[in-house]
C-alpha cells in the first residue's frame, strides 16, 4: 500500500471519538464490512478474500480507521489482510467483530472467538458484540452467552464487549443478572426508524448507540424531505442522512465498494444541519412501521455450521 496522503491524515483527524463507559473510546465514524466478500465474489467470480481485502484497503487509503465486522459476515480474513498489509500499527485501528448466532453456548463463544482472532491474524479486537439476542432459542438463555463474552476481556483479547439488536427488556435482563453493562448497543436506526424505546433504555445505562444500515440500504435517498434539506445545504441526501446520525450522537459505519463514495460518505464533518433542518429529518420517524430489518423479539435464524 502506498503511504497515506495528507488528505487521508486530515480525514482521520476529523472523526470524533466517543467515550465508552469502561474508560475506552470509539471513533464515531467507520466502515462496514458486510457484503465486502460478496462484492468481491461478484467481481472475481469466486470466493475472494483478496478482493475483500482490496475494498477494505481502499477504505484505509481514504482515511477509515474503524471497521465493523462479524463472524457471520465472513469478512474477518479480508479485514485482517488489509490491516496487516497497511503497514500501520495495529493500535491505529478500531476493530469490531460479532458473535454468530450458532455460537451462543459459552464453550462456542470461546472457541469461535479464537477462530475469529485466527482469521484476523491479530492478537485482540477492540469490541466484541453479541450479534442477536435470540430470545426464542437456546431455551431463552442469552445471559450465559453474555457472561462468557465478558470473560474474554480479562485476558486482554477483547478491550470491550457490547450487544447488537437488544431490546429494552433484553438489556435489563443481562444487566440485572450479571451486573455487566454493555458499552454499545448496535441497532437499526435511521430517520424513519428512531427506535426510541431502545435509545432511551440504552442511554439510561450509559450505553452508546451504534446505528447499523445508517442509510437504510438506500431506501430513502429520494425522500423529498431529505432531498429538500440536501438542496439547502448543497450536499447529497446520503451525506445529509449521515450528518443527521453524527448530530444524533450515533456511531455509524456505512459500506460501499466505490472509492469515490467512500470519500463522499466521509465528507460529513465540514458542514452542519441547522436545528430546524435536524428536527425536520427527525420528524420523518414512523415508529415500528419504519423498521426495515428483522424484529429482535422474533428473529431466530441460526446458520448451519
Amino acid at each position: 500500500m502506498s503511504p497515506l496522503s495528507d488528505g487521508a491524515d486530515s480525514t482521520v483527524r476529523q472523526v470524533p471519538s466517543i467515550p465508552l463507559r469502561d474508560g475506552t473510546s470509539i471513533p464515531q465514524f467507520g466502515f462496514g464490512t458486510l457484503n465486502t466478500l460478496d462484492v468481491a465474489d461478484a467481481s472475481a467470480g469466486n470466493p475472494d478474500d483478496d478482493g475483500a481485502a482490496r475494498i477494505i484497503s481502499q477504505a484505509i487509503e481514504v482515511g477509515y480507521r474503524h471497521f465493523d465486522s462479524a463472524q457471520g459476515y465472513k469478512s474477518e480474513t479480508g479485514l485482517g489482510m488489509a490491516i496487516r498489509g497497511s503497514g500501520m500499527p495495529r493500535e491505529d485501528f478500531y476493530l469490531t467483530t460479532k458473535l454468530a448466532n450458532n455460537n451462543h453456548r459459552p464453550e462456542d463463544v470461546r472457541r469461535s472467538f479464537d477462530e475469529s482472532l485466527g482469521k484476523l491474524g491479530l492478537d485482540y479486537v477492540d469490541l466484541f458484540l453479541m450479534h442477536w439476542p435470540l430470545p426464542t432459542r437456546y431455551d431463552g438463555d442469552y445471559v450465559s452467552t453474555w457472561r462468557a463474552m465478558a470473560e474474554l476481556v480479562a485476558d486482554g483479547r477483547v478491550k470491550s464487549v457490547g450487544v447488537s439488536n437488544f431490546q429494552p427488556d433484553h438489556l435489563e435482563r443481562i444487566i440485572g443478572e450479571t451486573g455487566i453493562v454493555p458499552v454499545v448497543n448496535q441497532v437499526e436506526m435511521h430517520p424513519k426508524f428512531a427506535n426510541a424505546a431502545v435509545r432511551a433504555a440504552s442511554e439510561r445505562h450509559g450505553i452508546v448507540i451504534e446505528a447499523w444500515s445508517p442509510l437504510a440500504q438506500g431506501r430513502y435517498l429520494d425522500d423529498p424531505t431529505i432531498s429538500k434539506v440536501a438542496a439547502e445545504v448543497g450536499r447529497s441526501t446520503a451525506q445529509v442522512m449521515l450528518r443527521w446520525h453524527i448530530e444524533e450522537g450515533n456511531v455509524i459505519f456505512p459500506m460501499t465498494s466505490d472509492p469515490e463514495r467512500m470519500k463522499a460518505n466521509f465528507a460529513v464533518f465540514d458542514f452542519a444541519l441547522t436545528p430546524e433542518q435536524h428536527r425536520t429529518i427527525s420528524a420523518l420517524d414512523q415508529g415500528d412501521a419504519g423498521r426495515n430489518g428483522p424484529n429482535p423479539d422474533t428473529f431466530d435464524w441460526i446458520p448451519e455450521n
